[in-house]
């Protein structure tokens, strides 16, 4: 989901001594094991924060620290040059972008020009994700509200959606819908039928794991939804601390200490034989913070 709450800071444990003593990109990944299971780890570029100075520094900090890629926002993600920069100099991927205008300027919104920004927005995106080399876009397709009727959402957004397809095929990078608290395909069975009415493999589920516990249980999700989960965001869900200080405050566990139920989520995704990227979506941090992330993920993916 695309906002996100603070979680509380976390001690980590202490980084190899490559890194302690600050030694090369290649030497630090070299002294961090792979992540488990053929699986990769990416975090959202807004993590990172200050955290490593520039585009290169910070690409640098996530590989050093054992994370595989990093997910970027487009439109207005940090500049071009300085991605393909980073990225080739330092070997950390760009395995997906997220759309940066799905909430605002959504495909179901009431005024079609918004919808035209929306359209072009995607456009680009699916444009920045060819030239990075990242497979994905996750949208958000539409929120339902009292402006927005679900079927006018549903109808709508899917028509939008169709008008991209071509410029997707033509660059082979998919359309990745997520799973979001805006009201709108509210059961997996829903999700599947929205995804397939495209009849096109150009479209797909980009499936939190965290924004499904507050209603339902990510594996069952999971086995739903099948070969159309693409991507993987990685965060946490508190039922206890949503009921007791408010819906939102539900993400502010940690990582493993919330009610995920990481061995049946790592159970179901064998079942359907996914092996792939997971990005924690999560709060931002300095270097231990993500340090610790990266060894919960591992944990998540070793379950």
């Amino acid at each position: 989901m695309s906002e996100t709450n603070d979680v509380p800071r976390r001690a980590f444990l202490a980084t190899g001594a490559a890194l302690a003593a600050g030694g090369s990109v290649l030497g630090a990944a070299a002294a961090i094991p792979a992540t488990p299971n053929g699986f990769k780890k990416a975090v959202k570029w807004y993590m990172v924060g200050p955290t490593g100075g520039s585009v290169l520094g910070k690409f640098k900090l996530l590989k050093e620290l054992g994370f595989d890629g990093v997910e970027l926002d487009s439109p207005g993600g940090p500049p071009a040059k300085e991605v393909l920069n980073a990225r080739d100099k330092t070997g950390l991927l760009v395995p997906g972008l997220v759309d940066s205008v799905h909430w605002n300027d959504h495909l179901a919104h009431p005024d079609p020009r918004a919808r035209a920004r929306g359209v072009r927005a995607l456009e680009t995106a699916l444009r920045e994700a060819k030239l990075y080399g990242a497979t994905t876009v996750l949208l958000v397709p539409a929120v339902v509200n009292k402006q927005v009727s679900y079927a006018d959402a549903y109808a709508r957004s899917q028509a939008e959606i169709k008008k991209v397809l071509p410029l997707a095929r033509d660059l082979n990078v998919k359309i990745a819908i997520e799973n979001v608290w805006n009201n709108f395909l509210l059961s997996p069975l829903e999700m599947a039928r929205y995804v397939d009415e495209f009849a096109s493999p150009q479209v797909g589920v980009h499936f939190d794991v965290g924004n499904i516990v507050v209603y339902g249980w990510p594996e069952h999700w999971i086995k739903a939804l099948g070969k159309r989960i693409l991507k993987l965001d990685v965060k946490e869900f508190s039922r206890a601390r949503a009921d007791k200080e408010g819906r939102w405050k539900g993400f502010d566990a940690p990582l493993l200490k919330g009610d995920c139920d990481w061995p049946a989520v790592m159970k179901a995704l064998r079942e359907i034989k996914y092996v792939g990227w997971g990005a924690a979506e999560i709060a931002a941090g300095n270097k231990a913070y993500l340090t610790q992330v990266a060894k919960d993920m591992d944990r998540i993916f070793s379950s």
